[in-house]
């Protein structure tokens, strides 16, 4: 395993994955392609964002949900993105916002109420209003969901020293090699700030550099933040600017030169097809976005497009649409063990965090 600051390969790859009691799991097959971008060029792994809470026009689940994480595992998805703050208390949980006004039935900061406090309030599917079962979940529930089944991507809303914290969780359940934490890079005392900082987290866990093309347009700069983490992944902004038209390039971070780079570093290149609020479609992907793959029907012109420009990681709002876009036209190379299907109904989710049996 190529962790930030992990010494030999080796040794982490030997020690992580045979103490953990994921041996033969899915999340160890996951971790093969990760880990090894330049033996699975040919195969394109998806990101569900915010767990893929917001499919079919935020009508299916509630982001950040247990519920949203099975439907993701039950898809095939490599990985899932999820925002990380605090309760009153101290709790580290799964929240996007620092309000709850939006993506649950309480009202007010998330930082106003206690964990037994947040237990009370339910997620809400945004795109209907309707009112879950589920809770606000914990990372440790999260994890725990996850564990052996799909890699986490922790999108921290906390200060960077609250990694710490977070790693620290995924250890002490031996799942630090399925977490995978990121930061903004953009030049060379950027970089030594953040590895400072990522030294003092500890060892043994995946960082990732995030890129955007509006600060980083040198191959030989992204080359270089590469091996700087020894990462096995570069996430790619290329910025769309309100009037400007669809990229028919991909920008600088899609060029030959950085492809090259990719290939040399042994990481994968990642996009961001997924949506931002009060931003036209496709702003983190040069126009080349979600809305352009399912609302009006044009896959190739997004999914298709980025494949062909080296991307071998997408993370969408749309993993469903996603996967099996990519499947049908050769872009993914089925694993040795097919996931069993996963209940994914978000009363199930509650009655497990909360101890009740379920059928």
């Amino acid at each position: 395993m190529r962790t930030v600051l992990a010494g030999t390969a080796s040794f982490f790859l030997a020690l992580g994955l045979a103490t953990s009691g994921h041996a033969g799991s899915r999340a160890e097959e996951i971790l093969q392609r990760f880990e090894n971008a330049n033996q699975w060029r040919d195969h394109v792994m998806v990101v569900a964002h915010r767990a893929g809470g917001l499919q079919d026009g935020k009508r299916r689940f509630a982001e950040n949900s247990i519920a949203a994480l099975r439907d993701a595992i039950m898809l095939g998805a490599e990985m899932v993105e999820i925002d990380i703050r605090r309760s009153a208390d101290g709790e580290l949980i799964v929240m996007h916002d620092s309000w709850l006004d939006r993506t649950t039935d309480c009202k007010g900061e998330v930082l106003g109420y206690t964990m037994t406090e947040l237990r009370k309030c339910r997620l809400a599917v945004e795109g209907t209003g309707d009112v879950t079962a589920e809770p606000v979940p914990t990372l440790r529930d999260y994890l725990s969901v996850a564990r052996g089944k799909i890699l986490v991507n922790l999108d921290n809303k906390l200060e960077t020293a609250d990694l710490v914290d977070m790693v620290a969780l995924a250890r002490a359940m031996e799942m630090e090699e399925q977490v995978v934490v990121k930061a903004n890079l953009w030049s060379a005392e950027r970089v030594a700030t953040v590895k400072a900082t990522m030294a003092r987290v500890g060892r043994g866990f995946q960082f990732m550099p995030i890129m955007a093309d509006d600060a980083v347009r040198d191959p030989a700069f992204v080359a270089a933040a590469g091996k700087a983490f020894a990462a096995d992944a570069v996430e790619m902004i290329a910025w769309r600017g309100d009037t400007e038209k669809m990229t028919d390039t991909g920008g600088p971070l899609f060029s030959a030169k950085v492809k090259a780079a990719a290939v040399r570093g042994n990481w994968h290149i990642w996009v961001d097809t997924h949506a931002i609020v009060n931003k036209p479609g496709g702003y983190l992907s040069g126009g080349r976005g979600d809305e352009l793959a399912v609302a009006a029907g044009f896959p190739n012109e997004v999914f298709g497009f980025w494949a062909e420009r080296g991307a071998t990681m997408i993370q969408t709002d749309e993993p469903r649409a996603a996967i099996n876009w990519l499947a049908a036209n050769g872009y993914r190379v089925p694993y040795a063990e097919v996931a069993k299907p996963v209940a994914s109904v978000a009363g199930q989710a509650a009655a497990e965090l909360s101890g009740q049996p379920t059928n």
